[in-house]
């Protein structure tokens, strides 16, 4: 095919020095008819015109490329553009990928993240990926088969996330699962109280009723057990000729996080599971700071069971039953019964029996450190039959009662209500005096009930004359602030009752009551049920 005849004398120079001259004539020719295309003949001119044209081209090429090889500077220096080209292409090409890979992956955890628990913080979630159940245990003992922490958070009512939120274990957080106040002891300092919010509190008390609840106790703890009380506790020692009271140091406090999730290791609980239900039931002692504005709570040590979460009696009573069984038969061997109620270990000799108190004693803290647990150097009692015998508040000298110095200060309150009513007076330290005056009657028909039925038929008739203050005095408070709608008060401890460890109270009163026999008074709930 001709070409198109040049428009002007650019487009013919470009045409000349695209091929020859010659060959832009032949083509011009062919073109205007002045010489056939192809004559077929040997030796046709046009033949030699374009080999010629062609073998030229290649000359030039050969001539352009062998100056450009021959300088060596301008060799190296298109060479490092070509290379820097294509490494540019590459990590375009590479950074592409690696941020479509990375979409995928975040988006591969987001979607994993809603539907298992992977990680629950550091230190604490090497055996998330342990999730074998000991079904034959489990099934021996009654208990649910949990095989993951996602079928956890499912019979809780819980979506994944919010069970991560409950058990995530952090260092540094800016919200807590506890509101934390501060209770006074009887016997001088505080004790930090640390208050479940509602969603941990309801978890918690899953795990208790469907979990602890239905594991044996042993025979000798009265704590925190449906049935049992401080009365329960101290018969056992009624009419003995000594009596001696030990505590153990810090008892919520020193049993830690490792302690609890190998318990429920044991109980037949995969890895994965057995490490959820342990973040659950511990909490870190937590120091509240503010920095620029923001307030944050900073765990201080490890985690361990906190004083006022639902769990936290039950655990430490199935945890102490080694203790238990220990105590029991040490002091069998020596002659002495046995008793615990939370931390107050009780042990008693007969009238007429015989126990050496001193090697007792040595091997009681013997045993009590072997088990993990500290002796409280301070508070170390040995009573004898020449003054008050009292376990767990409880008189037991010759029957269990109430110390008569409470009854008659006690009696004399009543009787100056009667005279000229409730306003200006207490009852150890409350001032609704009206419902102090209630609970203790309470308190001493539980322990006595001939003598108590009287103090509360004068106790009840006050409080329908008077009726009770509302609401109750603020208390000092630790850490974060209550919030609305969460529990944020300790439990109410009647005057004269014990504390939430068990202990007596901080008003100076006996240990805590329990519910009278009186078929018209309403049950009331365990300190930890108020929470």
């Amino acid at each position: 095919m001709s070409q198109k005849p040049p428009r002007n004398r650019q487009e013919l120079y470009e045409r000349i020095q695209g091929s020859s001259k010659d060959e832009v004539v032949l083509e011009e020719m062919v073109r205007l008819g002045f010489w056939p295309a192809r004559s077929g003949m040997p030796g046709d001119p046009a033949d030699e015109i374009h080999r010629k044209a062609e073998l030229e081209k290649q000359i030039r090429a050969l001539t352009s490329e062998q100056a450009r090889l021959g300088n060596l500077e301008r060799l190296k220096k298109d060479l490092r553009k070509k290379r820097l080209a294509e490494s540019k292409l590459k990590q375009k090409e590479t950074k592409e990928r690696r941020e479509r890979e990375r979409v995928a992956r975040a988006e591969a955890w987001k979607a994993r993240k809603a539907k298992e628990i992977l990680f629950l913080g550091r230190g604490v979630s090497g055996g998330l990926n342990h999730r074998t159940l000991d079904v034959p245990r489990l099934e021996r003992q009654g208990l649910p088969k949990l095989e993951t922490p996602e079928a956890l958070a499912q019979v809780l009512g819980l979506t994944v996330g919010q069970l991560r939120a409950l058990c995530y274990a952090r260092t540094v957080s800016t919200r807590t699962n506890y509101v934390r106040f501060a209770l006074p002891k009887k016997t001088g300092g505080m004790r930090i109280i640390s208050a479940p919010l509602p969603r941990l509190k309801a978890a918690q008390h899953w795990v208790l009723k469907n979990l602890l609840e239905k594991l044996p106790m042993h025979d000798a703890a009265h704590g925190f057990r449906p049935g049992r009380s401080i009365v329960s506790n101290a018969r056992p020692h009624v009419g003995a000729a000594v009596v001696v009271n030990l505590d153990l140091k810090d008892f919520f406090p020193t049993v830690v996080y490792p302690r609890v999730k190998g318990f429920f290791v044991k109980l037949g609980y995969s890895e994965a599971t057995a490490t959820a239900l342990a973040l659950l039931c511990t909490e870190p002692d937590v120091e509240e700071v503010e920095l620029d504005g923001q307030r944050y709570f900073v765990a201080q040590g490890g985690r361990r069971l906190p004083q006022g979460a639902p769990t936290s009696p039950a655990l430490t009573n199935l945890l102490c039953q080694r203790l238990d069984r220990r105590l029991k038969g040490a002091a069998g061997k020596l002659g002495f019964t046995y008793t615990r109620y939370a931390d107050d270990l009780t042990f008693s000799v007969a009238r007429g029996g015989k126990g050496d108190v001193g090697k007792m004693l040595r091997l009681v803290r013997f045993v009590v450190r072997k088990e993990g647990f500290t002796p409280h150097p301070e508070k170390t009692r040995v009573l004898r039959r020449g003054g008050q015998q009292e376990v767990t508040g409880v008189v037991v000298n010759d029957k269990p009662g109430v110390d008569r110095d409470t009854l008659r200060r006690f009696r004399a309150l009543l009787h100056q209500i009667e005279k000229s009513g409730p306003d200006g007076k207490k009852w150890n330290g409350s001032t609704d005096v009206i419902a102090s005056a209630v609970g203790f009657a309470n308190y001493v028909a539980m322990v006595d009930p001939a003598k108590g039925k009287i103090f509360q038929d004068k106790a009840r008739a006050l409080e329908q004359k008077y009726g009770r203050k509302t609401p109750l005095p603020p208390r000092p408070k630790v850490g974060a602030p209550a919030q609305p709608g969460t529990a944020s008060t300790a439990p109410s401890t009647p005057a004269g009752g014990t504390s939430a460890t068990g202990g007596t109270s901080a008003t100076g009163g006996t240990s805590k009551p329990e519910d009278p026999k009186d078929p018209n008074e309403p049950p009331k709930k365990k300190w930890w049920k108020v929470f």
